[in-house]
């Protein structure tokens, strides 16, 4: 696993022990990225990586030019790694990582009032919980990566979907409310 493009373009970057953890293969990364970019979703984002394993996705969005990235995942090792990983990059400055849930992680930026530009999740295939996470994160772009099709809740839509072998990979953006027509101006 390396970073694809940018100024930290072929970094090796190493996963966390265990079987826990299914980093995101570098063609699905790849073109992700290139979608990403076409988008103008990179340069100068806030990013934040949930479900973050070893960080190659916040870590290509440095990379590539995003400004912050908070990365996310309950599990030590994991945090270990992505703390590795942004040390051999040199993109440590750029980084928070946080070790807690994403619900845990999520519920503390909204009471903060926080806002990122992008959102990478990338949780277990088995995840069950989108609509959840969905109507809770704070961004103006969800990158969601999954096994299997991610149930589109209202309030959002899919601006793109592409399937790389076993994996689907849906950019999701969220949708203004709806205004109702006003009607004539009557007179009283």
């Amino acid at each position: 696993m390396r970073v694809i493009a940018g100024r930290a373009r072929g970094r090796r970057l190493v996963a966390p022990a265990g079987e826990a953890t299914r980093p995101t293969a570098d063609r699905v990364r790849e073109a992700t990225f290139n979608a990403l970019h076409s988008l103008g979703a990179i340069e100068g984002a806030r990013v934040v990586d949930l479900f973050a394993g070893s960080g190659a996705l916040g870590i290509e969005a440095l990379s590539r030019g995003a400004d912050h990235a908070t990365f996310v995942d309950r599990d030590r090792r994991a945090v270990a790694a992505i703390e590795a990983n942004l040390a051999a990059t040199g993109l440590t400055g750029s980084a928070t990582v946080q070790c807690q849930t994403v619900e845990r992680a999520l519920d503390e930026a909204v009471a903060r009032g926080d806002r990122w530009t992008l959102a990478l999740a990338d949780p277990p295939y088995a995840f069950e919980g989108w609509e959840a996470l969905l109507a809770t994160v704070p961004a103006d772009l969800v990158v969601a990566e999954s096994g299997r099709p991610v149930p589109v809740p209202a309030g959002w839509r899919a601006i793109r979907e592409r399937r790389y072998g076993a994996t689907l990979v849906a950019i999701l953006r969220p949708q203004p409310p709806a205004v109702a027509p006003r009607g004539p101006d009557l007179p009283e």
